[in-house]
């Protein structure tokens, strides 16, 4: 029954991975990303609002440039993104243009988003062009990122667009069918539902052995945990399929479904959580971490066991346990030099209206 709300979905992002715009000569494979355009269309032509988040532009590069693997040196990576990118988005311009659609090309590193006045630019950006029945081709801008291409993926950014906006669905194709039990091995099965993302479901991930793809269902996973918690559904799913967004839109047990926790989380919660690099991190005695995540508490100085990192007040910082593992994240009211101190009383270090448990 929880896919059945999937047929609602106004307003949706597609990730389309590496795997499935490229050929095994790592060039772009206009045969593919066609029948991934005609998908789109598809939806478009349904009334829904959609806006497709694109790896592949320094895959593309690389067969342009007769690279086979992908390179570690960052001028080769931005060589290769700058290639790539434009070879990617005059394929797309050509093949929307056949179903009489436009597109756009956005271009966001992370500090776009930490940002707050570029934050809500961007989102206004990608609403206007939806309004006006544009179709957003979102990618990194690896041709001058450093960061994104040394740390990010395209699942992440999608995750990031999906809670920017807010849409309603995430979907994530790859090149399998979703989250697989036994993988590579005897019987394999892909998971239809997930209703938590627990120590189980992380076993069942890897990495990635592509020479021109970034992450892997780990990566995928990371996303979905943001992406639930936000309160949107995700699907992983089989980009090589062309009926795969009309059978996951219509209610049909197609790829992994994640199970969005209730409610949604307001805008500036969602900007505090997830689109912001930690400055520092507290770490909280059992205490005070039950009375921040289970009764609502805000974090008071004789709760927080350790302070790490060199963060100023109104920095985001993680909040963990004593083993620890990010609960939390809020922004502190106070530097790291002044919660050292041990000076503060009666005062929050942290209020409830600045946390957001994860």
């Amino acid at each position: 029954m929880e896919r059945e709300s999937l047929k609602e979905t106004s307003r949706l992002v597609v990730k389309f991975g590496t795997g499935i715009l490229t050929s095994r000569s790592k060039q772009i494979d206009p045969g593919q990303i066609e029948q991934l355009v005609a998908q789109v269309a598809t939806q478009r032509q349904a009334s829904r609002e959609v806006i497709v988040v694109s790896s592949g532009a320094v895959g593309a590069g690389m067969g342009v440039l007769e690279m086979d693997r992908r390179p570690t040196d960052l001028s080769d990576l931005q060589a290769c993104a700058a290639v790539g990118q434009s070879r990617l988005m005059s394929t797309y311009t050509e093949l929307f243009a056949k179903h009489n659609m436009q597109v756009a090309q956005v271009l966001l590193t992370h500090d776009d988003l930490e940002d707050k006045d570029r934050h809500l630019n961007a989102r206004n950006t990608l609403v206007s062009l939806l309004d006006k029945g544009v179709v957003p081709i979102v990618n990194e801008n690896d041709a001058v990122s450093y960061t994104e291409l040394k740390f990010g993926d395209n699942d992440w950014l999608a995750a990031l667009v999906a809670c920017l906006l807010p849409a309603d669905l995430l979907v994530i194709l790859t090149t399998v069918d979703g989250l697989v039990k036994n993988f590579g091995r005897k019987k394999p099965s892909t998971i239809p539902v997930v209703e938590k993302i627990d120590a189980d479901i992380q076993k069942l991930a890897g990495g990635t052995a592509s020479a021109t793809a970034v992450g892997g269902m780990q990566a995928k996973l990371r996303a979905a945990k943001m992406t639930v918690r936000t309160g949107i559904p995700m699907v992983i799913a089989s980009g090589q399929k062309k009926r795969t967004l009309v059978n996951i839109l219509g209610g049909q047990d197609e790829g992994t479904f994640f199970v969005p926790r209730p409610g949604r989380l307001k805008g500036r919660k969602r900007r505090i959580a997830f689109f912001h690099h930690p400055k520092g991190s507290l770490w909280v005695d059992n205490g005070a971490r039950d009375a921040l995540r289970d009764k609502g508490k805000s974090l008071l100085p004789p709760g927080v066991a350790r302070c790490n990192g060199d963060f100023a007040r109104g920095d985001v910082v993680c909040i963990c346990d004593l083993n620890g593992t990010e609960f939390s994240r809020g922004i502190s009211r106070f530097d790291a030099d002044e919660i050292r101190a041990r000076k503060l009383k009666g005062i929050e270090i942290i209020h409830r209206n600045d946390l957001v448990i994860l």
